[in-house]
């Protein structure tokens, strides 16, 4: 049976101390980009493959838009997304399915509570209930319809693995990260994720954040817009307070987090980090990406300290701080 590297292979990246007892640890892999996309840094084993889980979202996006598909602006990073289901973010969900010419109704991901809790609870006093669009990957089906209705594709399959539509992405995966993928298996909305290392994923993230929108190159130009959007309008791919906003705020970082303890992120010189948590967990993820970023001198100390205390990483005790979870380098 695939699966990821072992626990023999991973490293410790991240622990969480309360009262200056460290009281648990989080393994795993890591990999730093420089800006040529050279690697410098390999903490674990970073050859065997992953499941990107949505931190393959830019791919997926990237390649609706070399099929056709008319998305720009909020809208372009509203299909890079994992959202936190506010009113802001669903209407621009909806403003893609209106170009697609369908419903809500057309999303095959499941339906779900939006992650904002003022939201939900705005929804739970009215009466609401678990909705698709609310679902924090709609904005990546929404894309996904799209690209199939102006390529004239079947709507009703998009998700098959066999689809006209993800034969392309797969497609699309496979050259940005420079590997066959060596495992399909369906995500959490749906789709299908393809199972690649940790360092084709750094070197597909790269490549996307790197990108010139004055390439000769369309799939440059079109990763270039589409991280643009992202760093200009940092709530659509997150959410308030949320750690991917904060950072790309904050920082000017391209982040893009993955369920499963998986993360990317970009520089604003191109540096790149790309890491994969073992235990699964993902509250250390982003603290440790901005570290290794730091690190490799890519931001300064003083920072990347600025965006972590805006983090949920604090430990509490009695109702006070007693600890924090925090990279463990």
């Amino acid at each position: 049976m695939p699966q990821t590297f072992a626990a023999d292979d991973a490293v410790e990246l991240a622990v969480v101390e309360r009262s200056g007892f460290v009281e648990s640890r989080h393994t795993g892999s890591a990999i730093v980009l420089d800006a040529d996309g050279t690697a410098v840094a390999a903490l674990g084993d970073t050859a065997t493959p992953i499941l990107p889980r949505s931190s393959l979202k830019p791919v997926q996006a990237l390649a609706c838009l070399t099929a056709g598909a008319p998305l720009e602006d909020r809208r372009l990073a509203l299909a890079t997304a994992s959202h936190s289901g506010t009113d802001r973010h669903v209407s621009v969900v909806r403003d893609i399915l209106d170009a697609a010419g369908l419903g809500e109704e057309a999303l095959a991901c499941p339906p779900a509570w939006p992650s904002d809790q003022p939201t939900r609870d705005d929804l739970l006093r009215d009466g609401g209930a678990p909705a698709r669009i609310r679902m924090n990957c709609s904005g990546k089906h929404a894309a996904m319809l799209l690209t199939c209705t102006v390529n004239g594709w079947d709507t009703a399959g998009y998700l098959d693995p066999g689809h006209p539509l993800q034969v392309h992405i797969r497609d699309v995966a496979e050259r940005l990260v420079g590997e066959r993928a060596t495992a399909t298996a369906i995500d959490g909305c749906g789709a299908p994720v393809y199972a690649m290392s940790l360092a084709g994923l750094a070197k597909a993230i790269h490549r996307i954040g790197t990108s010139s929108e004055r390439s000769p190159f369309a799939l440059h130009r079109s990763a270039a817009a589409l991280v643009r959007a992202v760093r200009e309008d940092p709530w659509t791919i997150d959410g308030p307070g949320r750690a991917d906003t904060i950072v790309i705020e904050r920082l000017g970082v391209f982040a893009k987090g993955g369920a499963e303890g998986v993360m990317v992120m970009v520089a604003p010189n191109g540096t790149t980090v790309a890491l994969k948590m073992l235990d699964g967990s993902g509250r250390a993820a982003t603290a440790v990406a901005l570290r290794l970023l730091e690190r490799g001198g890519a931001l300064s100390a003083a920072d990347v300290a600025d965006a972590t205390s805006k983090l949920a990483l604090s430990v509490s005790g009695g109702g006070q701080v007693v600890g924090a979870i925090r990279p463990a380098f």
